[in-house]
């Protein structure tokens, strides 16, 4: 299973993008899923269907979704509550359960929600080819990248802390109990699971086998800026873009700004379109209009 994401500047053609990927790949007898995590959820008007959290089939081997934001966050809190009760059960004797509403308030809620939607889609929906996902604004998209790398460094100091925390402590016990074992930590337990779920996670988004971004741009400043600081921000964080798709620009142009920081990274250039790709026809008449262009450039595959 490969996991594609198509991300860029709002406008520049990211969705339909996505969608002519998907019903590419379809075409081509692969196994494919279109996944919206875009709040926009465009997906639904460009296949004209109501999409819903559930695969819908769109045509042979191609299914569409789309992942509600606000409902994935309210799962995110239920599980931190759930854990906070089950591991500070001493918590209820002081009346502090009432405190527990502050975390809905937290910062970065939505890139946590979209992580536990993708983990769940990629254990769900492992049976599928391709997971293509249609990603939401920029910031939130490289929120989502970062959020493993950053959430590593925050827990291998926990774990340090933590660690320490158990020495001393078994020092303590062993001189007052003369040296009996006591249950593991299940503090420390659950610390190093939730190490484990992010190294995993960053390994996943670091291995081009498994996950492939897109970025699609437009010729136009404002896209390209926007195209370099998201190419930039990702080689940070060890993710390194798979393909470019130029949206609108001719395939014999050159662009001084933006082509030498590409020049290593394969360029799709999409003919431009006279008329609108919204519905499945009209999508499938492009793909086929642009055949050889489109094959030519071995992108897709």
């Amino acid at each position: 299973m490969i996991n594609r994401f198509f991300m860029g500047k709002g406008g520049v053609g990211k969705s339909t993008s996505a969608a002519l990927m998907a019903v590419f790949l379809a075409q081509r007898g692969y196994q494919v899923l279109m996944i919206s995590l875009d709040p926009a959820h465009n997906q639904s008007d460009i296949f004209e269907r109501n999409l819903t959290d559930k695969p819908l089939e769109i045509f042979p081997r191609l299914f569409a979704m789309e992942i509600n934001q606000q409902t994935w966050i309210r799962a995110y809190l239920k599980d931190v509550h759930s854990h906070i009760k089950k591991t500070y059960s001493y918590l209820t004797s002081f009346n502090l359960e009432k405190y527990f509403s502050v975390i809905k308030h937290s910062p970065g809620l939505e890139e946590y929600a979209l992580i536990l939607a993708f983990e769940k889609i990629r254990k769900d929906y492992s049976h599928y080819d391709y997971l293509i996902f249609d990603m939401p604004p920029t910031a939130l998209s490289l929120k989502f990248f970062s959020l493993p790398s950053l959430s590593l460094v925050w827990i291998d100091h926990l774990l340090a802390l933590r660690r320490e925390i158990i020495r001393k402590r078994e020092l303590i016990t062993k001189v007052k109990m003369l040296g009996k074992e006591f249950e593991a930590d299940k503090v420390l337990r659950k610390i190093e699971a939730q190490h484990h779920q992010y190294q995993t996670l960053k390994d996943t988004f670091e291995d081009t086998e498994q996950t492939q971004l897109f970025l699609v741009l437009n010729p136009d400043k404002l896209s390209h800026a926007e195209s370099l600081r998201i190419f930039n921000s990702l080689r940070e964080i060890d993710i390194q873009l798979f393909h470019a798709v130029y949206n609108k620009r001719p395939v014999d142009e050159y662009c001084a700004d933006i082509d030498p920081v590409f020049g290593h990274i394969p360029v799709l250039n999409f003919p431009f379109s006279k008329i609108p790709l919204i519905g499945l026809t009209n999508l499938q008449n492009f793909l086929n209009t642009n055949k050889s262009v489109l094959e030519n450039q071995k992108i897709f595959l």
